[in-house]
């Protein structure tokens, strides 16, 4: 995916006031509008400068931006690195984020993700709240996988961008003690009530929305409710079957091994994946490992294992050649 230099888009230094950004706006509009340029890409690169516009005059997505951004250059391939958003705090409802029509790659990439957890949030939008009622905000936490084992309290800290009296923005923190549910899954939403922006007048504050995205794991990936386990085994295990230790959430178990296993083979522990009220499965996938032939007796035996096999990998087999 290609990086897009919005600065670069619109022509201005990446310290542009909100001012300079709205008059380059406005300048590459009256040239590069469709209605008025004859030019045969005037439409691409309109929606090229509507996108840029977008992003740098609003504070929250211009500081999220401008930190992923960092030493990027224009034209560079460039893919956001993983929970490069964590913790960082955005307002807003669904309405505030447009759609993907018109959109590039590059700004689904970074933001298309807030715009769907935006839509994913109970409705607080113009047709079911009051005008006194505070935005939602919504931000991303990333947890460790244990944490949806067995629960857990974590602290958090968020930032989002303020404005100060001489109009520059800086980024704001504050720190959360969360608890995060056992059972959670990846993309799921844990509600803060009261912990978004304020209401006008008596109205309330809006809630904070916290989406949850696991740490990456030595042991496990995952998938929904299910986890996923690469366990190495022995060639003589794969051949003949053995009883081998497995880890699992709840402590290591022992699976058996059929005789004439083959790397990539997918064993089921049902029940041992994900808690929740129906649990998910741990999926074990092998692996085959040789051992190394380092010395002259691992050699010996290799060579001894080719002479009295005569096992040919690449034969066909169950198909006529």
């Amino acid at each position: 995916m290609e990086f897009k230099d919005y600065y670069q888009v619109l022509g201005v230094e990446r310290t542009a006031s909100e001012a300079e950004i709205k008059k380059a706006f406005r300048r590459l509009a009256r040239k590069h509008h469709p209605d008025i340029s004859k030019a045969p890409d005037a439409q691409a690169r309109m929606q090229e400068i509507n996108e840029a516009h977008e992003v740098l005059r609003d504070q929250e997505r211009r500081a999220a931006y401008d930190r992923v951004g960092q030493g990027a250059q224009r034209g560079q391939d460039f893919n956001p690195p993983p929970g490069w958003d964590s913790g960082f705090e955005f307002s807003g409802n669904p309405a505030d984020f447009g759609d993907a029509a018109g959109h590039s790659a590059f700004f689904e990439a970074l933001f298309g993700a807030a715009r769907r957890g935006a839509r994913a949030r109970p409705g607080h939008g113009p047709q079911q709240a009051h005008a006194s009622r505070g935005q939602d905000h919504h931000a991303k936490i990333v947890v460790p996988l244990e944490d949806s084992f067995h629960g857990a309290t974590r602290q958090f800290t968020l930032h989002s961008p303020e404005m100060d009296a001489s109009g520059n923005v800086a980024l704001h923190e504050r720190t959360l003690q969360v608890a995060i549910p056992k059972g959670i899954r990846a993309g799921q939403l844990i509600r803060l009530a009261g912990q978004g922006s304020p209401g006008f007048g008596p109205g309330p504050r809006g809630d904070l929305y916290l989406e949850v995205e696991f740490a990456a794991h030595a042991r496990w990936r995952v998938d929904g409710r299910d986890l996923y386990h690469t366990l190495r085994v022995a060639p003589w295990e794969a051949a003949l079957g053995a009883a081998v230790p497995v880890p699992t959430p709840e402590g290591t178990v022992e699976m058996s091994v059929p005789a004439g296993s083959q790397t990539g083979r997918k064993l089921r522990l049902r029940g041992r994946g994900m808690p929740g009220g129906t649990p998910g499965d741990l999926y074990v996938v092998l692996e085959v490992v040789l051992p190394p032939a380092g010395d002259d007796r691992a050699r010996a035996a290799y060579r001894q294992m080719a002479h009295d096999l005569a096992f040919d990998p690449r034969a066909t087999t169950g198909v006529d050649a």
